[in-house]
């Protein structure tokens, strides 16, 4: 090969490299000089903005770029709707929450209710078998069965009605 096919094969290289630097932004804001391959946010004035790509106009890039942003997840650049789908995603994740909890909730009363129930059956069944009459013995501290007395029995009567009153009650 000749120089000069060397020389305009290298010259032909290099202009193709450079192509991709021929896009970029370049603009000024309040962190000094910025540059990118995005155009600046809305906010940058058209003085402020130092360098644009060659075939581009800022109205007519900025919102292809702004939906290939939003498609690429870039923040800052997304649309509106991307906003709305997040509030609609955070709003369905709440009424899950208050769903699930409301749930729980009642779950939690249902318990509630079953143990009162059967505190309550067992209540009747305790004053039923206190007001039979029949001798009952309790076991004390150090295991030996006592007979319960008249004393007792009214004790044990009295705590018995109590909770009927606490568990039966509607």
């Amino acid at each position: 090969m000749s120089r000069w096919t060397v020389v305009v094969l290298a010259a032909l290289l290099g202009s193709t490299l450079a192509l991709p630097a021929s896009a970029q932004w370049k603009w000024r804001d309040k962190n000094g000089v910025q540059y990118s391959d995005l155009p600046p946010p809305p906010g940058v004035s058209e003085a402020d903005i130092l360098q644009r790509p060659a075939a581009a106009s800022r109205k007519g890039i900025a919102p292809v770029v702004a939906a290939s942003a939003a498609a690429s997840g870039a923040p800052g650049l997304a649309p509106k709707t991307v906003d709305s789908e997040l509030e609609a995603k955070r709003k369905k994740t709440e009424e899950e929450a208050n769903t699930k909890k409301k749930a729980d909730e009642k779950a939690e009363e249902t318990r509630v209710a079953a143990a009162k129930a059967d505190n309550c059956t067992r209540a009747q069944a305790q004053l039923r078998t206190l007001d039979s009459g029949v001798r009952l013995a309790q076991m004390n501290e150090k295991g030996e069965r006592i007979v319960m007395d008249d004393a007792a029995r009214a004790s044990e009567t009295k705590r018995a009605r109590d909770m009927i009153a606490q568990n039966c009650g509607k």
